[in-house]
């Protein structure tokens, strides 16, 4: 039998590959950074073509690292950063501009014009989804029209539309193809059928020809060329979707929050595709192979590690991102000041694409040992407004979060959100989950790994934090953060 599964994890700020083995365990891995394109305030794109050799460098790396070679892996499966937008030409496969990332907040504008004939919720029964910025739909469509010839050309059929795992799965096999996770993030899919709906296409502006096919997240969709010579492609998942997979979180309730560039939240709700009334998203959870599909609600948190990453680079106050937690350790409390990250606008449950960033309560005493720990709380009190959104919308009191993603390497940031809820922090051994759970798909396709529950027994828990902070003083902050949110709000000139 082969001795790994590979994944392919393609995210906001770096690409990685990791081996696992049958217990689920990282056997071998390699990262690379790219470049993060900043054209103007609120603009956020990535170089397509750049994260494609990316990707084939990391594969090499992990191959390498693990002493492995391609006949040595049973499969490989793809996750995402999930709503950035790419438009290729077939031809040649070259993209027609930077793909355009899912923070990004250039469509206000188009997304407001939409939302004047029904609302910003005039979608959501068909899509679970608000009309936002964040979404691929209207993406494509200002690409469409920015680009000179790029709509006549896409609907002739010359221009191929994919999220980043649509990219490297045609790369790699020549495919065109998404899953029903990442479709059902372009405002573009109806969730009942997981198929491409006329009405949405028009009114977003898309037209069909340039869609991907739709295809379940656990299948065989081709066998890759070049770095990856005859492996089967088998597995693809939207990053946080893929997380709740790695998480194990098969039951309807069973819940986790990634905490990544951004922080993400997915309760399961089973065959129910929940509609929020509370600022959250309904998206496909996952489908494996020919069984039915299955739903979550999501809080999405547009800002949370990638706050550490613009503390380090922009303001240059600490050297490395891992010095964050050392730094506001220093200090019991943020000496009364509240960051809040609203760099392009806030996502749940605001959804106010003319928020902009904040920091509030400064005073002589602040140093920045306190903007480090409010850096860190900024997280923690967002996770917070997901939770109780997640509370109202299912009626299932949280009793503990299942946490992973790079940020919760850090000790003090894990304590600080079991403050903040009030409720347990528990994080399992292998905290990549995302990659995890790209690899679980792949190898369920292949037969690597029988079935769930054999998943499931690979769980194994690594830490867990109980409350420490009074109830009351955790309120008495949490209505001071909610003032300091109020104090982004109607900030952005075009929103």
């Amino acid at each position: 039998m082969s001795r790994y599964i590979a994944a392919i994890d393609q995210g906001t700020t770096s690409t990685r590959c990791i081996l696992f083995d049958h217990d689920g365990t990282i056997r071998a891995s390699a990262q690379k950074e790219h470049r993060q394109i900043y054209p103007r305030p609120g603009w956020v794109e990535h170089d397509a073509a750049e994260i494609w050799t990316n990707v084939q460098a990391v594969i090499a790396g992990a191959l390498k690292a693990g002493e492995a070679k391609p006949a040595d892996l049973a499969a490989v499966g793809v996750t995402n950063q999930r709503e950035t937008t790419v438009i290729w030409r077939e031809a040649d496969g070259k993209p027609i501009h930077n793909a355009i990332v899912w923070q990004d907040a250039r469509t206000a504008a188009m997304v407001g014009k939409l939302a004047e004939a029904g609302g910003q919720d005039r979608l959501r029964a068909k899509t679970g989804l608000p009309l936002a910025t964040y979404f691929s739909g209207p993406k494509i469509a200002w690409m469409l029209d920015q680009v000179e010839g790029a709509r006549a050309a896409a609907a002739r059929g010359d221009l191929l539309f994919g999220t980043i795992e649509t990219w490297i799965i045609w790369n790699l096999t020549g495919r065109h193809v998404t899953d029903v996770t990442n479709a059902s993030r372009t405002l573009l899919m109806n969730l009942k059928t997981l198929a491409w709906d006329d009405d949405l296409l028009d009114v977003i502006g898309v037209p069909r020809a340039m869609l991907p096919e739709i295809r379940p997240s656990s299948e065989v969709y081709g066998a890759a060329k070049g770095v990856l010579e005859g492996v089967k492609v088998a597995g693809a998942l939207g990053d946080q979707q893929a997380a709740l997979f790695g998480q194990t979180c098969f039951e309807p309730g069973e819940a986790k929050c990634t905490y990544g560039t951004g922080g993400f939240m997915l309760l399961n709700t089973g065959a129910d595709a929940v509609q929020s009334k509370s600022g959250l998203l309904t998206t496909v959870g996952y489908q494996c192979g020919g069984q039915a599909p299955v739903y979550a609600l999501e809080g999405s948190i547009a800002v949370a590690g990638s706050l550490v990453q613009w503390f380090r680079d922009n303001l240059g106050l600490i050297g490395t991102a891992a010095e964050i937690e050392a730094l506001a350790a220093s200090v019991e409390d943020t000496g009364g000041c509240y960051f809040v990250p609203a760099f392009s606008g806030l996502f749940a449950p605001y959804w106010r694409s003319d928020a902009r960033g904040a920091i509030v309560g400064l005073t002589a005493y602040v140093t920045r040992a306190h903007l480090a720990r409010a850096v860190l709380e900024a997280t923690a009190w967002q996770v917070r407004e997901v939770v109780e959104a997640m509370d109202a919308d299912s009626g299932v009191k949280l009793t503990a979060l299942k946490v992973d993603g790079g940020m919760t390497a850090n000790n003090l940031l894990m304590q600080i959100q079991a403050d903040v809820l009030g409720s347990p922090v528990v994080r399992p051994k292998v905290i990549e989950t995302t990659a995890l759970g790209a690899a679980y798909a792949a190898g369920l396709a292949v037969g690597y790994w029988p079935d769930q529950a054999t998943l499931k027994a690979n769980w194994r828990e690594d830490a867990d934090w109980k409350p420490q902070l009074p109830a009351d003083e955790r309120e008495r902050r949490y209505g001071r953060w909610k003032k300091a949110v109020q104090r982004t709000l109607d900030w952005a000139e075009e929103a």
